[in-house]
């Protein structure tokens, strides 16, 4: 990989455009540090201390730390994917967008374009949304109708240039915007993860076991990385073969190929709807007042707070399903079957049609179910490990997803800069 890297580093085209994701990314960074007006930071960041393992938790991973301080870029990038989501859940259900989809480049500029007013409009109720719970929590400075006119659109605008540099990546840069600011803001968070394992292996009831810790969990955490990396390179791949044809006096077709099924080709989507939910009863419970020690709301917020056996599980069972729901939204095994019956292909020992379709249906669910428990080890796995070591380490709760983003990102990227190379006939990081 470094290899690639270097290569890359020394042809022109691929440098500027290295070189301009990079800029990007500083410039993203640096708005996620920029404070705004009449907003109390500290008295922010205490109470999402005192919410773990609700939404805003995972919402604050996912931005940065800019959500628990309440800065420019604190909806972070979730708007737009969001809209990206119902935009594809849209073109689905309704068949005016589906024709829209299918027709072309002009067609997904429209999309695009729908897609980022329904951002803005995200962006809009986000902003009220949590200006709103800063409000009734006392972390504004000021109540008055202009002070909160200036924070809402400052929120929305953030949303809004958020999009903004997404896209720029995506039409001058290397890589997708998306993925690449959730990778930027994934690994902000580094630092702060490492000096709170540092802190829990010092401390004074762990002194005599503190290198045996720290080596297990090196070498769990190396372990987890390697079996992520295979996972997600994984794929199924049928036969398929194309029947030959006579047109004048050329033969064309004839030739082998293969559909590849990548093992999670969901991604981390089921963990970000499963996130969703089973984090939704701990997000109400701050809403109120904590209740008393030992009565019966308490015990049902500890019962669905991410530290008891039940969340754990819940977690586990609604990643499979969604992982299912995904595929079923994502990937249309009839439409594969019939593309191959028009251009004369089909799978060895399965018939053209149905037949066709009906197999990869079966591929495909036997599939899903391996990518399906993979994504639910790696999710639940830093629960499990948190219930075992207690609060001291509640900041790696959400490790498992946030890993997969940032492995699969790192992934998609290496890939694309490979794929850039190729196409320039340069093969260096081959040799």
């Amino acid at each position: 990989m470094l290899q690639t890297l270097r290569s890359a580093i020394k042809i022109p085209e691929l440098r500027r455009k290295m070189l301009f994701t990079v800029f990007i990314m500083v410039l993203y960074r640096i708005g996620a540090v920029v404070p705004v007006p009449y907003v109390s930071s500290d008295v922010l960041g205490y109470l999402m201390s005192q919410g773990e393992g609700s939404i805003f938790q995972y919402l604050n991973i996912l931005s940065g730390d800019a959500f628990s301080k309440a800065t420019l870029f604190a909806l972070s990038i979730s708007p737009y994917i969001t809209a990206s989501i119902v935009m594809q859940l849209l073109t689905i259900a309704i068949p005016a967008l589906e024709k829209l989809q299918k027709s072309g480049e002009e067609g997904k500029k429209k999309i695009t374009q729908i897609t980022r007013y329904v951002t803005v409009a995200l962006g809009l109720i986000t902003a009220y949304g949590y200006y709103m719970y800063m409000r009734n929590y006392g972390v504004l400075t000021d109540t008055g109708v202009f002070a909160a006119i200036v924070i809402i659109a400052c929120y929305s605008a953030g949303t809004a240039l958020i999009m903004w540099l997404a896209e720029k990546i995506n039409e001058s840069g290397i890589g997708n915007g998306i993925s690449l600011i959730l990778f930027a803001n994934i690994v902000s968070s580094g630092p702060q993860i490492i000096s709170v394992l540092i802190s829990f292996i010092t401390s004074p009831t762990l002194r005599s076991w503190g290198t045996v810790i720290a080596e297990v969990i090196v070498i769990v955490a190396l372990a987890i990385v390697v079996f992520v990396v295979f996972i997600t390179n994984s794929e199924r791949r049928l036969p398929i073969q194309y029947a030959k044809k006579v047109v004048g006096r050329k033969m064309y077709g004839g030739q082998s190929t293969h559909l590849p099924l990548k093992l999670n080709m969901s991604g981390v989507m089921p963990i970000i709807f499963a996130n969703s939910i089973v984090a939704l009863p701990s997000t109400i419970a701050l809403l109120f007042a904590r209740p008393a020690e030992g009565s019966f709301w308490d015990k049902v917020q500890r019962f669905f707070s991410h530290t008891s056996w039940f969340y754990a599980l819940l977690f586990f069972i609604l990643i499979i399903a969604f992982s299912y729901f995904y595929i079923a939204i994502s990937f249309n095994p009839i439409e594969v079957a019939n593309n191959l019956k028009k251009n004369g292909g089909f799978i060895p020992g399965i018939r053209p049609g149905k037949p066709t379709s009906d197999y990869i249906t079966k591929v495909l669910g036997r599939i899903t179910l391996i990518g399906a428990l993979f994504l639910g080890f790696i999710a639940v796995f830093p629960l499990v490990v948190n219930m075992t070591t207690g609060s001291a380490l509640g900041s790696i709760a959400f490790g498992g997803s946030s890993l997969l983003i940032v492995i699969g990102v790192a992934l998609e990227t290496y890939r694309e800069i490979e794929a850039q190379m190729t196409m320039r006939h340069y093969k260096g990081f081959l040799e």
